[in-house]
């Protein structure tokens, strides 16, 4: 990097800083800060549902599995993210938004308290904060990685970096901040994804190779192939059921998308044009990747070095700032919208149970405690992002795609579930069984029975199960024993239905409509 790149760099930064700024005008509660007030364009929700699901992991992670096995990173990814949201438009999107509409809670997880029990909603409350502190890590410890390619800065320098400056633009402006600054995101993003997909093909051609005919090239043999590797059918059908929970609202933040609209059919638009996004868009950005093994030569023997070491090859000083402004564009998206959400579940859900202070807190002090939980998550996030090399973790793409993948099912399947009509008679005896065999499974797949395999458990198998024994156990404890009661039919008609119905008589969570926190708790 010289003098120019360093101007682009510090400039985005800049104008980062100044919209959360510019948003904290339109912050006057913890629903303005957490749902933006339901006041949220459908185009502006669905660039920020695309923006806010993908990180610089894709540089580095998935840009490893495009340089090893090809198209297959795109087959496995962003295709059944695509599908799953698609299919989330009509099953999730208008019901996860009536969650703010109609039963006026703020956190995605509000609503469970009601729909199973107290018990349920903090069990899932405490593992989704705890994944997400370690899934948001990795994507810290992703970008200060590009990073320290580029600029020779240390990986804890670059955590520092990314980290104070995400905390300052988010917290100041809650949820408006973060789709403004998604939106401005998508814009970079596009233009240099574009100058590489570019700098690529004209590179190939300077070489002799054409557009199509690099397929045939000895150093793609099988690039070319759908489904290779570890990444399999199995894998694949896995991840695509993770997915369309996980891009619904599982993710939490996902959810906060749609909710911020105003209302289900424009929740269900957003949905629709995140799915588009997400099947076109990748393709731009995968097609470099694909490429690399015929530019470079890896350092690392994962080859997740490889995208940036073939943008400091090919770009011009200026774009490649431009294009290192992109990877920050991802991550801070992805990581800004989850300490919104986290914030959303620490202080609606937990903190509320945890002091009696707060369930008396105003306005004022909603808001307060929402901007010191987000700086509280993304301090423990970026504090685990220094130690995402420990054996512990290994590496960047294991903590992404077995971490979260495998975890996800358990936390999400209780929550998204919970909504539809068809498993009303699951209750909280259905929601914690599944939650915890679910992360049960995850350990013993991946670590006791892992060991003890010759070679190791496939990790589509590793991913698959947990999602597999809380699904099964979901449905099968919910006919074996029944937990619907009035109160909870009526919490499930209220998501599922716009007009006046049998459900309007259920209250809304007290406190709620004057953007306080609900000090409810029922049994």
């Amino acid at each position: 990097m010289n003098s120019l790149d360093w101007a682009v760099l510090i400039g985005y930064f800049g104008v980062m800083i100044a919209i959360g700024v510019w948003s904290h005008k339109r912050v006057d509660d913890v629903s303005d800060f957490f749902t933006a007030g339901g006041k949220m364009p459908w185009w502006l929700s669905g660039i920020s549902h695309h923006m806010s699901g993908y990180s610089a992991v894709m540089f580095t992670g998935y840009a490893g599995i495009a340089y090893t096995y090809g198209v297959t990173s795109f087959i496995t990814w962003s295709f059944p993210i695509a599908l799953g949201i698609a299919i989330g438009s009509k099953l999730f999107a208008p019901r996860v938004n009536r969650l703010r509409s109609r039963l006026h809670v703020a956190s995605p997880l509000e609503y469970l308290k009601n729909r199973y029990n107290l018990g349920t909603q903090q069990a899932l409350a405490w593992s989704g904060m705890l994944l997400k502190i370690v899934d948001v890590g990795a994507k810290w410890a992703a970008i200060a990685t590009l990073l320290s390619v580029f600029t020779g800065i240390s990986l804890n320098q670059g955590i520092l970096i990314t980290g104070a400056i995400t905390a300052v633009y988010c917290t100041i402006g809650g949820l408006w901040a973060d789709a403004l600054t998604e939106l401005g995101q998508f814009v970079i993003q596009l233009l240099a994804g574009v100058a590489m997909f570019v700098a690529v093909v004209l590179k190939l051609s300077d070489k002799g190779i054409g557009f199509l005919g690099a397929w045939d090239e000895p150093a793609l043999h099988g690039h070319g192939k759908p489904l290779v590797g570890p990444y399999g059918t199995v894998f694949l059908l896995a991840f695509l059921f993770i997915k369309l929970f996980e891009y619904n609202g599982g993710m939490l933040n996902q959810a906060q998308r749609y909710m911020a609209t105003g209302s289900p059919r424009e929740a269900e638009r957003s949905a629709r044009l995140s799915a588009i996004l997400w099947l076109v868009w990748p393709i731009v950005l995968f097609f470099p990747m694909w490429m690399s093994p015929l530019l470079v030569q890896a350092e690392k023997p994962d080859g997740s070095d490889a995208y940036a070491l073939m943008t400091e090859q090919l770009l011009p000083h200026g774009l490649l700032g431009l294009v290192i402004v992109g990877f920050f564009s991802h991550t801070m998206a992805m990581c800004s919208s989850d300490a919104n959400a986290i914030a959303a579940v620490f202080t609606r859900d937990v903190a509320p149970v945890l002091s009696r202070q707060a369930r008396g807190w105003n306005a004022r002090s909603g808001l307060i405690a929402a901007r010191v939980t987000t700086v509280v998550f993304l301090g423990l996030s970026m504090a685990v992002a220094t130690q995402v090399n420990s054996p512990a973790f290994k590496d960047i793409i294991t903590v992404v795609i077995k971490w979260v993948a495998g975890l996800m099912g358990p936390i999400a399947i209780p929550m998204m579930l919970g909504l539809l009509r068809p498993f009303r008679r699951s209750g909280p005896t259905a929601a914690l069984t599944s939650w915890a065999m679910g992360l049960l499974a995850f350990w013993l797949v991946n670590y006791p029975i892992n060991w003890s395999v010759d070679g190791g458990v496939p990790l589509e198998y590793q991913v698959s199960i947990p999602l597999a024994v809380s699904l099964v156990l979901y449905v099968l404890i919910g006919y074996l024993k029944p937990e619907d009661t009035p109160e909870r039919l009526a919490i499930i008609e209220r998501v599922n239905t716009d007009g006046d119905s049998a459900a309007a008589t259920v209250p809304a969570p007290a406190g709620a409509a004057d953007g306080t926190v609900s000090a409810r708790t029922p049994e």
